[in-house]
């Protein structure tokens, strides 16, 4: 049986029982939540990862994406990435590689490290082909096969692009169209096959093969906008009410699910963006990339990322996808894998000090910090640090003989309140 299913008839799974514990809530609560598929824990039983609780009343998550290209292949590089991902904070993985041996690829980032890993199967079907529209619904269900069988916690897969929103991009009035790729291979290959989507068509098959291998399913968002101009259109919506179709059909089935969103959304919509998502997908787990809220930083979209990452955390997205300072421009390299997790993680964190359900440990957490800060406690801050590292480094470079930092030294506002209220007593 899967995950679901046990929880459905009241079994506590040990992977239930750590989520609640890293939690601090209560196991059947949890349990509860993951029969109803409004709390997703990928753990593919062919792998040994760390259980990760995405979802109602669990703290906000992250993603690191990390992966080759065909023009350029460094597995070792990929490794390495993948490690210091997990290393700074990332609660998930996804190997989007689309150049060299997949399947080796694949196989060494996973067992380089001990969170869940998620792919996209579609990349190796394509691969497996001269052209993108050649390959076969087969070879999408068989990429499918082969990564659950290889232990693959999640999969995306784009079964909300079908003929309905291929109309919807036909008529409206996008400037970036399609900008997910897994989306734009599967709108080329419905245009060149004069046929609807198979993992739309055959999204029974695509669930059996899920339940066989008790592998959560991430429901792609292949119309999401990739720009302030596209967003919150007509394709992107039609796609999220599809999205809540398959959400109830993957629960039926059970099968664990998410519904990936947007992209890039202005600050003013994207409540309205996540709240709609969270209504029309029956409260799934919402995972989000960035969304970045402007268009013209590039070098800095690990930053605008996190400004509407927070925000959409805020407003009850679950996981958040991070972008890094090379998005739009270049594959990343491992320090900006490092800054894009890192970043990602205080927006996450500064949403769950906002957050229903996580404000009172988020706060805790920073309320110990502002307490190291007040004894000059510059262990238990590097101790507490999101990148205790960094800070380190930077107090270290320029310490001078005050115990305060080299901005004040013996001006320090708290060194010196703290001494003359200490006379007064």
């Amino acid at each position: 049986m899967t995950l679901m299913e046990d929880a459905k008839k009241g079994i506590i799974a040990p992977q239930i029982q750590e989520v609640a514990k890293k939690e601090g809530i209560d196991p059947d609560l949890v349990r509860s939540c993951v029969a109803k598929g409004i709390i997703a824990i990928p753990d593919n039983p062919a792998r040994d990862s760390r259980p990760v609780g995405i979802g109602r009343y669990m703290s906000t998550k992250i993603n690191a994406n990390i992966g080759t290209s065909r023009d350029y292949i460094n597995i070792e590089e990929e490794i390495e990435k993948a490690r210091t991902a997990e290393k700074f904070g990332a609660d998930a993985l996804m190997d989007l590689s689309t150049g060299g041996d997949l399947d080796s690829i694949r196989s060494m980032i996973m067992k380089a490290v001990h969170i869940p890993i998620g792919s996209v199967p579609i990349y190796q079907a394509a691969a497996s082909r001269q052209a993108v529209v050649d390959m076969t619904s087969d070879d999408m269900f068989n990429a499918v096969r082969k990564h659950a069988m290889d232990g693959v916690d999640f999969v995306t897969v784009h079964a909300g692009v079908n003929l309905d929103s291929l109309g919807r991009i036909k008529k409206g009035d996008r400037i970036t169209e399609v900008v997910s790729r897994g989306g734009a291979f599967t709108l080329a290959w419905m245009l060149h096959n004069q046929e609807d989507n198979p993992f739309y068509t055959e999204y029974d098959y695509l669930l059996e093969i899920a339940y066989e291998h008790d592998m959560a399913v991430s429901l792609g968002d292949g119309m999401r906008p990739g720009c302030i101009h596209d967003a919150s259109d007509g394709a992107m919506f039609t796609e999220i009410v599809t999205l809540g179709e398959l959400v109830k059909r993957a629960r039926t089935a059970n099968v664990q699910s998410f519904v990936e969103g947007p992209g890039h959304v202005p600050v003013n919509e994207i409540e309205t963006c996540v709240k709609t998502m969270k209504s029309l997908c029956l409260d799934a787990p919402v995972y989000l990339l960035g969304p970045l809220v402007t268009d013209i930083a590039p070098g800095y979209d690990h930053i605008t990322g996190a400004i509407g990452g927070t925000l959409a955390g805020m407003y009850g997205a679950d996981f958040l996808c991070m972008t890094t300072p090379s998005e739009h421009l270049a594959l990343p390299t491992v320090s900006d894998i490092r800054e894009g997790t890192i970043v990602t993680k205080i927006a996450a964190h500064a949403a769950d000090i906002a957050k229903e359900g996580q404000r009172e440990r988020a706060r805790a957490l920073d309320d110990r910090m502002s307490h190291a800060r007040h004894r000059l406690d510059w262990e238990e801050q590097y101790r507490l640090a999101i990148d205790g590292e960094r800070a380190r480094s930077i107090r270290e470079s320029r310490v001078t003989g005050s115990d305060a930092c080299s901005m004040c030294g013996d001006l320090c506002a708290m060194k010196i309140v703290k001494e003359a209220l200490s006379k007064e007593e």
